[in-house]
């Protein structure tokens, strides 16, 4: 399943950026794209990046620890305002704002996102993270 995140991700690079975007191939936000990937797989998310950093199963903020699939959330104080699909080999997937588009990029100690990492949550650890959370995402979405 985690090679199947990362190539649904890296498919939708060169993807125009558009705040609150949600069309896979025309426009995307960031949270946008991390849904769109993650349903493709069936595992239904929250719309924004804040309630997405609440799904899963947090993981230490470790780039050595890190696996292909994983959500990396950013943000400053208590306030996520991003989110990106890490790949493997130090590098995610995200909808850049300053980009405007899905790229694929480094996450190195000089990186501007590096300062505003927050953290790590993993969807794929087994099946009942991915169903219990999906059917929490789906509630969200009725409200």
């Amino acid at each position: 399943m985690r090679d199947s995140i990362v190539t649904k991700a890296r498919g939708q690079i060169g993807t125009r950026y558009k705040l609150g975007g949600t069309k896979p191939n025309a426009a995307l936000d960031c949270s946008g794209l991390v849904r769109y990937v993650m349903g493709a797989l069936d595992v239904m998310l929250p719309r924004t990046a804040q309630k997405q950093a609440a799904v899963g199963e947090a993981v230490a903020k470790d780039l050595a620890a890190l696996k292909p699939g994983d959500l990396l959330t950013f943000g400053r104080g208590n306030r996520i305002s991003h989110i990106g699909i890490y790949v493997g080999d130090g590098r995610m997937v995200h909808a850049s704002t300053t980009r405007r588009r899905v790229i694929e990029t480094s996450l190195n100690p000089r990186s501007p996102l590096i300062r505003q990492w927050k953290g790590v949550r993993r969807l794929v650890n087994g099946p009942a993270i991915a169903v219990r959370d999906s059917f929490l995402a789906m509630a969200d979405t009725l409200r």
